[in-house]
């Protein structure tokens, strides 16, 4: 795999999403679409094995959905380096 150090187009966020199961990945990448607009995610092997999955996709954080604003988020679970702003 190569390292790619090219920044988006303002606006635009790059996400990779690497989880065991395809299944848990596409969750994740649903949320965001939820939240964001985005692209249709692109699916890579993951893992020493290939057997788990990387979604990558391109969220455009200047469009929100309908009837959709950022707050902060009362779902987060504990854990360090959680920040809202």
């Amino acid at each position: 795999m190569t390292h790619d150090d090219t920044l988006p187009e303002p606006g635009l966020a790059e996400v990779r999403i690497t989880a065991a199961s395809p299944d848990v990945a596409r969750q994740v990448a649903q949320a965001l679409r939820a939240c964001f607009a985005g692209t249709e995610q692109r699916s890579y092997p993951a893992g020493e094995t290939g057997t788990g999955t990387q979604l990558r996709l391109t969220l455009d954080t200047s469009r929100l959905p309908r009837g959709h604003a950022l707050g902060r988020p009362g779902h987060l679970a504990a854990g360090t380096g959680q920040t809202w702003a």
